[in-house]
């Protein structure tokens, strides 16, 4: 049974939490949505700066709710990769710097496994082996989970994230950022039947196409394409229609790959992470498909879809007990496929 106090800087949320086991002891989460919303987009050198102002005040917090003293920590983890570099190292130098002064042991966390462990946390019997779907604003990935740090990708985006194909949708039809919430609340009032867009598939070169993998780029074109005749047939976008549509295919597309995976792979349990897992139009048809396989769907709570320490605390808790710890030398990176999760341990 491990305690551990994780901190998550890799992005523009400033994160800790302490975790046992599987179990939430305290979670803070520092949002810089609004502070990034002028851009359109994080601006890397604003989301560090302001994770140097958060983390401090974010770490007495979790420590005050959890009621606990350093004595009753046993562990100190942070993310270390993948993420914006800056962002990264405010964290891994603060848990570093605790680990040293408090004599605790530090564990380097990939944010990627982080939000494979979203699912624990509100599903704490879940064991390996299952198919993570794994979707983000840079991640869209379908991930065969063996084991504590043992994974496979076995499909991935060719392009566009699925998280970031929402942004650029949601930017083409100036509705402002982040997209992927906006998009889905009006796709609760549009019709997804009302235009028809192209899945994106991947071609194999010996001929047909790719079960696992998704391509969003093309999608986004036929977007572009679309938009441009609407304004030139009318004064205002079918914001709705268009935002239902693009949602519906994408969320197709997304689970016609994960139930052909887990079926492929004799799996019976589907685990969903990532910011997009919060998609309703995603739940409602992996829900529907995994039912229809007698598979098992999960998705985690909404506040555990997006970026959070919680996870990375109940991947750190998961490594400890496993005997896995991290050397004071790690580095971050900005890029690190999750098939290389153990180089971060001894």
């Amino acid at each position: 049974m491990a305690t551990i106090l994780a901190i998550e800087t890799s992005c523009d949320e400033t994160a800790v939490a302490i975790v046992n086991n599987r179990e939430i002891l305290s979670s803070v989460v520092s949002s810089q949505i609004a502070t990034h919303q002028p851009y359109g987009g994080v601006v890397p050198e604003v989301a560090s700066r302001k994770h140097l102002e958060t983390l401090n005040p974010a770490i007495a917090q979790a420590l005050t709710e959890a009621h606990l003293t350093w004595s009753e920590v046993d562990g100190i983890a942070a993310t270390c990769a993948p993420g914006l570099v800056g962002a990264l190292l405010v964290g891994l130098t603060a848990a570093k710097t605790l680990a040293i002064l408090q004599q605790k042991p530090f564990l380097g966390v990939h944010h990627l496994e982080g939000h494979i462990y979203a699912s624990y946390l509100s599903e704490p019997n879940l064991e390996p082996p299952f198919i993570c779907l794994l979707v983000s604003g840079g991640h869209t990935s379908l991930i065969y989970v063996k084991d504590c740090g043992h994974y496979e990708i076995l499909g991935q985006t060719r392009d566009d994230a699925a998280g970031e194909a929402f942004d650029k949708v949601a930017r083409l039809m100036n509705l402002g950022y982040p997209g992927g919430p906006i998009i889905d609340k009006l796709a609760q009032q549009g019709n997804p039947k009302a235009f028809v867009l192209p899945e994106g598939q991947v071609s194999l070169p010996e001929g047909g196409f790719h079960r696992y993998d998704s391509s969003f780029s093309g999608l986004k074109t036929a977007v572009l394409r679309l938009t441009q005749k609407l304004q030139q047939e009318a004064p205002e976008l079918p914001v709705h229609d268009l935002a239902a549509s693009f949602q519906e295919t994408v969320a197709k597309a997304l689970t016609k790959r994960a139930i052909a995976c887990a079926l492929d792979y004799g799996l019976d349990t589907i685990a969903v992470g990532g910011g997009v897992a919060a998609n309703s139009g995603l739940r409602q048809h992996l829900q529907a498909a995994g039912a229809k396989h007698n598979l098992r769907v999960l998705f985690p709570p909404l506040k555990f879809c997006t970026d959070n320490a919680a996870m990375i605390a109940c991947a750190a808790a998961d490594h400890f007990n496993h005997g896995h710890t991290s050397p004071l030398t790690l580095g971050a990176q900005s890029r690190m496929p999750i098939s290389d999760v153990m180089q971060l341990y001894l």
